[in-house]
């Protein structure tokens, strides 16, 4: 059975403007049965990292915020900490680079809260059992909020060869020690020529899986349980992932942790993706560069499957821009993101997400 997916293009009149927009086609989607007075909604949004620009407006973000309080929620802002440590490795950091972004209460009207707490180790770990993960681990705060909400800003990705509400929600929501999971099959790795054998690592360690061997840091992979945090802890930088996940297998792992963060919120998730600044990599770089095709608009659902198809069928059907990253299929019909990672295959994402339930690639585009 095919899913409903809402969209609306960006044409605007004073008297139907973007934000009018937004509030029809978050009421299209059943909000106000999804929110219950006073529930905690998790509002998940990807700050940008310093640099980028091509992240959703706060201002956009504030009219989401406004429109869950009219339903008598209580929205917060979040997100999960990230593996590397550019400006959003640990709570304090992601909070700093979201307000230098725009994501200040003021603009927002709402707070922000880090999913997995301040180093990325406050996690619940969800039961799924599937082909790849038996339970997933997600970050706490997200875990127990009420209702999610995610608002996608849909776009390439060097991994997935795109990024939409599969990545917003699997990836970031997913702990420190859950990003890993899905980044790497092996442990973490200490680059001698940068450890200076300080031993703060070890004392950090739970799982005494470190240890200084001739003035270096080793890590025990028996003992090592992938938690990730030794990354922040490490302040020279040596101990570092290895980013060495295939393609179809990454974007196998992110479907089944979006399955891991929705159980139990299967009637009280709403996903919304801007096909807007479609940047040809992700909001995780310090740079946006230029768009591969014109804005397309604004989607909604609660099919995270369907929405992400619809999204790329949208963006498929413009003319691809001659002055970006796109090597190939200009033409209207043409696989965008093909013509930029010509190696990657997105519908993998799309085709095992189906395969375990999350949802369906099979969708009825109603436009507003």
């Amino acid at each position: 059975m095919a899913s409903q997916v809402f969209y609306s293009d960006l044409r605007v009149t004073p008297k139907k403007n973007i934000f009018v927009k937004l509030a029809s086609l978050l009421d299209r989607t059943g909000l106000d049965s999804k929110i219950k007075k006073g529930s905690l909604v998790a509002i998940k949004v990807h700050f940008g990292e310093r640099g980028n620009t091509s992240y959703i407006s706060p201002v956009l973000i504030r009219q989401i915020v406004d429109i869950v309080k009219k339903h008598g929620g209580k929205p917060f802002l979040t997100d999960c900490g990230t593996l590397y440590s550019l400006g959003r490795g640990d709570a304090v950091s992601h909070i700093i680079t979201a307000i230098e972004n725009g994501f200040d209460y003021a603009v927002v009207g709402a707070p922000l809260i880090i999913g997995d707490g301040l180093k990325g180790g406050s996690a619940v770990k969800v039961k799924i059992n599937k082909g790849i993960f038996k339970e997933v681990s997600i970050g706490h705060d997200i875990f127990h909020s009420d209702s999610i909400i995610s608002v996608a800003h849909f776009k390439g990705h060097e991994l997935s060869g795109f990024g939409g509400t599969i990545k917003n929600v699997g990836m970031g929501c997913a702990s420190r020690a859950g990003k890993l999971q899905q980044h790497s099959n092996v442990n973490p790795e200490v680059n001698t020529k940068i450890c200076v054998g300080c031993g703060e690592c070890l004392n950090w360690c739970a799982q005494e899986a470190l240890s200084i061997v001739d003035k270096k840091s080793r890590i025990d992979p028996e003992r090592c349980i992938g938690c990730g945090e030794c990354f922040l802890i490490c302040k020279e930088g040596a101990i570092q992932v290895k980013w060495n996940e295939t393609s179809s297998v990454f974007q196998k792992k992110m479907a089944e942790y979006t399955l891991g963060v929705l159980k139990g919120k299967e009637k009280r998730a709403i996903f919304i993706n801007f096909i807007t600044h479609v940047s040809p990599a992700c909001d995780c770089y310090p740079c946006s560069d230029v768009p591969i095709v014109p804005d397309v608009g604004i989607v909604a659902s609660t099919d995270p499957v369907a929405i992400d198809q619809a999204s790329v069928d949208l963006v498929n059907q413009q003319i691809g821009n001659q002055n970006s990253a796109l090597k190939d299929n200009f033409n209207p019909g043409e696989d965008k993101f093909k013509g930029v990672y010509p190696h990657l295959d997105w519908r993998t994402q799309l085709e095992y997400g189906e395969e375990i339930g999350l949802g369906t690639r099979e969708y009825d585009l109603v436009k507003l």
